[in-house]
């Protein structure tokens, strides 16, 4: 017989308690208000048992005051939904899933690396205008049609998806009225473009609901298509809306419970807090509420890398989770059962002569020994579903005692039953689990990424005497440049310390460099559409993606009375092939600033955004530095980029993802060419 001391007695019968304790008994979260995102649990386990009590009355009682109907839970087309644990935000423009060179999509390849990463995705969002949305009028439906292969690229583009049992969910922004204007609406559109592209799901950008006519709509088009809000979702919702994100929601120190869980048992909420370098807090509450975890590493084209320790986790979560989806989305959900050791919570999860145990570790070392007592039922096994192992447990009076050990803010699993019950391929995917553990990497480091400048291809050197018409030359000089832009969640570069945007979103910011530039000479002009039409007639130049190329000029030609308007509607490798032709290049942003800020050259009058030569990328997100400004600016939002006339100094990041949404009808560019200096430079002087 042990004598071991408990953290918490296995069961604590009120008659037992101290009246004073049972009148004291404070409930985190009392009100049965339709806006609790979580039923924070008390910190002290002695008040666990009324707590449960109050979480049934909780329950019971909201059904009532919303009138709850679990009608679309029931309809089979819908029988997807409690199994869609991961979920991957995916930006359409990063380089691993979309490859700029080959021209392709890496379906294939991207969820593979899912899978080793992560545990694969049960579904992706598709996240395609913000944060490029509003450097010209296109809106965000424009955005999905000028993708590669257009709508019916994405429905083919679904179907690779489909066949890897991954769901496609589309992203819609309510917040997009300034930009153009469908003719029909936005509800029109998007059921439209469910139907198109076959997608399976919407995600609700900063929405807490849809539109109540919105489930009537998709229903009419495609069956079992479901509504995810980013914002917390009211429990007066949940009938209605299948998924919800649970974003930045704040646990207690005792593993709370999510409301709409608790609510409804097959609603799937997505742990998120995209700014954080540790998703431990998230992944505890995915673990002990039996729901889900959003992947977003490319927020917007700012890298927020999960470490080694956080994807371990999910790695070992997610098979647990898909195997005994019945479990975890049942009846039979006891949160916060009693265990044998601090900082050590516990949910457990029964169905079908099956008993599964879910914990936590709150604390930053290991724990190991004697986790939790539980009642032995004749006949029954225990195994460590995280370890991958079967457990022996000593049973005293009806008790058995599981050991393991839980790493650092990792998470356990103790599952028990019949091998009946289990079922036989078990002992396979114990070996899988097995295989994971082997892998585990508990390292919290940050995986960095470093970005990188795309070398400047230099001209030929000419003599001051020597550069073409309608350029001036600029001396070399070594001057302060100051770097002015708005601070968004797509980030920025070369700042020290690194702009975190959650810090605070829309604000101008400034930074100072030291520059070394030039010589060189810089056009005077953007380049004309006169002038790249001649560029066409002696080049034969054809891009490789035709998509928007030249949209706004007509058989060929550029509009009647804007031959001497700078050309728009062309992306980087256009601008780059007119400049090799002729014998020029584009400007570096800092060639760009330090001739423009000198009045060098003109500016203004014309309102493009020019392209430079300055292009990064961190192996995930390529981006090119724009800049000028434009005579269109979207108005309605803080969430579209910067419009309307810039200073010098100021720099746009612009995301780059293929030709047929680079070109835009407010870009343009101009060139540049290198100098070299020789005795008649300094007779003749700059021009």
């Amino acid at each position: 017989m042990r004598h071991k001391a408990k953290f918490i007695p296995r069961a604590i019968q009120a008659k037992t308690m101290p009246r004073v304790l049972i009148v004291g008994i404070i409930l985190l979260a009392t009100a049965a208000s339709a806006s609790v995102r979580v039923l924070h649990a008390p910190s002290d386990g002695r008040k666990w048992p009324e707590w449960r009590k109050y979480l049934d009355k909780w329950r019971g009682e909201m059904r009532i005051e919303v009138s709850y109907d679990d009608n679309l839970y029931r309809r089979p087309e819908f029988a997807w939904v409690p199994s869609c644990y991961s979920v991957c935000f995916l930006m359409i423009c990063d380089q691993m899933f979309y490859d700029p060179e080959a021209g392709r999509y890496k379906v294939d390849e991207f969820l593979d690396h899912g899978v080793r990463e992560f545990g694969g995705y049960d579904g992706v969002v598709l996240w395609h205008a913000y944060p490029r949305i509003g450097f010209d009028d296109r809106n965000q439906f424009d955005f999905y049609r000028d993708l590669p292969g257009g709508l019916e690229g994405l429905k083919q583009l679904s179907c690779q998806f489909h066949a890897r049992g991954v769901k496609v969910f589309i992203d819609y922004n309510p917040w997009d009225r300034g930009t153009r204007r469908e003719g029909k609406s936005d509800m029109d559109a998007l059921v439209e473009l469910v139907q198109a592209i076959d997608a399976d799901g919407i995600f609700l950008d900063t929405m807490s609901s849809g539109p109540g006519e919105f489930r009537e709509r998709l229903d009419a088009v495609r069956p079992g298509v479901v509504l995810e809000s980013e914002l917390a979702l009211g429990v007066e919702h949940v009938a209605t809306h299948h998924m919800s994100w649970a974003q930045h929601f704040q646990d207690s120190e005792a593993p709370g419970v999510l409301a709409n869980k608790w609510l409804e048992r097959r609603h799937i909420m997505h742990q998120i807090r995209r700014w954080n370098r540790d998703h431990t807090g998230e992944l505890h509450m995915a673990w002990m509420n039996g729901s889900g975890m959003l992947v977003w590493e490319n927020v917007f084209g700012s890298w927020v890398g999960w470490s080694e320790r956080d994807c371990s986790i999910l790695r070992a979560m997610l098979p647990i989770q898909r195997r005994y989806v019945r479990l975890f989305s049942g009846e039979k959900w006891t949160p916060l059962v009693p265990t044998e050791k601090k900082d050590v919570y516990v949910s457990l999860w029964e169905s079908d002569g099956v008993r599964l145990w879910t914990l936590v570790n709150r604390a930053e070392k290991l724990i190991e020994g004697t986790l939790l007592e539980v009642q032995h039922k004749p006949g029954s096994c225990y195994f460590d579903l995280i370890a991958g192992r079967e457990v022996k447990p000593e049973v005293v009076d009806g008790t058995a005692a599981l050991e393991g050990s839980i790493r650092p803010r990792g998470i356990g699993a103790f599952v028990s039953g019949s091998d009946e019950a289990l079922g036989p391929d078990f002992p396979e995917f114990l070996s899988w689990q097995a295989e994971l553990d082997k892998r585990a990497d508990f390292d919290t480091s940050f995986p960095a990424r470093k970005e990188s400048l795309k070398p400047v291809a230099p001209t030929k050197k000419y003599l001051k005497h020597e550069i073409p018409d309608d350029m001036v030359t600029i001396p070399a000089a070594t001057f302060d440049m100051k770097v002015t832009f708005r601070v968004r969640e797509c980030g920025f570069y070369q700042t020290d310390p690194p702009v975190n945007p959650a810090a605070g979103l829309h604000r101008m910011m400034s930074f100072t460099r030291k520059v070394p530039v030039g010589p060189y000479a810089i056009d005077v002009k953007p380049v004309l559409n006169r002038e790249f039409a001649e560029f066409l007639k002696t080049s034969g130049y054809a891009p490789r993606y035709p998509k928007n190329f030249l949209k706004h000029w007509q058989n060929g030609r550029p509009p009647a009375g804007e031959e001497d308007a700078p050309v728009v509607y062309v992306d980087l490798g256009d601008a780059r092939a007119y400049a090799q032709w002729a014998g020029k290049r584009l400007p570096t942003e800092e060639e760009w600033q330090f001739a423009l800020e000198a009045k060098k050259a003109r500016w203004g009058s014309e309102r493009v955004w020019e392209w430079t030569e300055t292009e990064r990328t961190d192996g995930r997100t390529r981006f090119c530095i724009l800049k000028g400004g434009s005579d269109y600016k979207a108005t309605g939002s803080h969430w579209y980029a910067d419009g309307g006339p810039r200073t010098p100094d100021f720099a746009a990041k612009f995301l780059l993802m293929w030709p047929g949404l680079d070109r835009c009808g407010t870009i343009g560019f101009r060139c540049v060419v290198d100098l070299e200096e020789d005795e008649r430079d300094s007779e003749s002087g700059d021009r």
